[in-house]
């Protein structure tokens, strides 16, 4: 099979075998991915049948199953989200940041998912916002957006965590907007350590059985972070949320071929920049995806600094010192018409809001468009049910 593999055939194919071998170690959500993929978009869970108004064909539109690690919903969901987050974006330049973890720590974070995960995120964003509230730096709350990622481009197993910040921020006394002091935004060395200390801490702390597990070596070795300047208004942060806060771990469009013992797909080297492919075992590479189905409940997506919910008044101070240090009328002035436009905006409304398996998935559907003609002129003729409760 070839040219038409998708993640949904995999799973058909082989996800007897893989519950065969591993289904004792299944979590709830993975079962419920495999089920989800296999049922998104067929008549299992019901649909709609449209009629086009320019060709006059009629067509099957089924429901998608919304699921967060599903290729097949994967598209629509960043389009709506998108649109909804255009308002929140602060008229400023961003970095990109990465907080990575040293592979001994790996098994460990893979047995213990929500502990793990939600304690890096936490340290992360922690140490981020302190060191930009330092004088040093910054000197400024930030905003910040954290996203997870668990994979690398074979499948493997690799947790780190992207963030979006700020190129600037509100200063303590919530008078004036700071930018970076030159090109950098706070030093790569500085955070790696500083998240390695306070992570050490922390887990110690709150986790000493999890902590006693942990080699003596893993503290002793160079955790790695970067931070680099990612761009400068909506534009940067759209490609940002477009490139991450959605990615999973395998599209369709990464699937090659499929037989009845092995899966092929396309990753980009990490090294070259360029794209190879990886042929692996059914059930291994059935194993490698469910790896990064997140725990039900477990929010990949959080905010942080001034995009906190507990921080909307800075949020809202924040526009108006930028909108005042950056004149927007021809003029060159403010006029009291665009104050008032721009106050009233709802930006960050939802900046306290985190992602999980509902967001943005249950969005109203558009109109879908004829397979035959490709028109937007369909209206429905007819629904088909969801079989039964799942």
């Amino acid at each position: 099979m070839s040219g038409s593999t998708e993640l949904a055939d995999v799973v058909r194919r082989f996800g007897t075998r893989y519950e065969a071998k591993h289904g004792a170690f299944l979590m709830p959500s993975q079962r419920k991915a495999m089920q989800d993929i296999v049922a998104c978009q067929t008549e299992t869970l019901g649909g709609r049948r449209y009629r086009c108004n320019d060709c006059g064909k009629d067509f099957w539109h089924y429901h998608g199953c919304r699921n967060r690690s599903c290729p097949k919903c994967h598209g629509p969901q960043i389009e709506r989200w998108l649109q909804s987050r255009q308002a929140e974006v602060l008229p400023c330049g961003y970095f990109h940041a990465v907080v990575t973890v040293p592979e001994e720590l790996r098994p460990l974070f893979l047995k213990n998912q929500k502990i793990m995960y939600g304690l890096l995120f936490r340290t992360a964003a922690d140490v981020i916002r302190r060191l930009c509230l330092d004088p040093k730096y910054l000197g400024a709350e930030p905003a910040m957006l954290g996203v997870l990622h668990t994979w690398n481009g074979q499948l493997g197993y690799h947790p780190h965590v992207h963030f979006l910040v700020s190129a600037g921020g509100v200063t303590p006394d919530g008078k004036s907007w700071r930018e970076p002091k030159g090109e950098y935004l706070i030093p790569a060395p500085r955070l790696s350590k500083a998240i390695a200390i306070e992570f050490r801490r922390r887990l110690e702390k709150q986790h000493p059985k999890l902590f006693r597990r942990c080699g003596y070596a893993v503290w002793h070795k160079p955790w790695n972070s970067f931070v680099k300047a990612y761009g400068k208004n909506q534009d940067a942060v759209i490609k940002y949320l477009s490139r991450y806060v959605f990615r999973i771990a395998i599209t369709n469009a990464r699937l090659v071929s499929m037989d009845d013992t092995h899966v092929t797909f396309r990753y980009r080297d990490h090294d070259t920049g360029e794209m190879r492919t990886c042929r692996l075992d059914g059930v291994e590479f059935l194993r490698r995806y469910l790896m990064h189905v997140l725990p039900r409940g477990f929010h990949k997506v959080r905010y942080y600094g001034l995009w906190h919910h507990s921080r909307r008044k800075q949020a809202s101070r924040a526009w108006l010192l930028l909108t005042l240090a950056k004149p927007v009328s021809d003029n060159g002035r403010i006029t009291v018409a665009e104050l008032i436009e721009m106050l009233s905006r709802p930006a960050n409304e939802e900046a306290g809001h985190t992602l999980g398996d509902s967001d943005v998935s249950h969005a109203t559907p558009s109109t879908p468009r004829c397979p035959h003609c490709k028109s937007a002129l369909t209206v429905p003729v007819g629904e088909v049910a969801r079989q039964g409760r799942r």
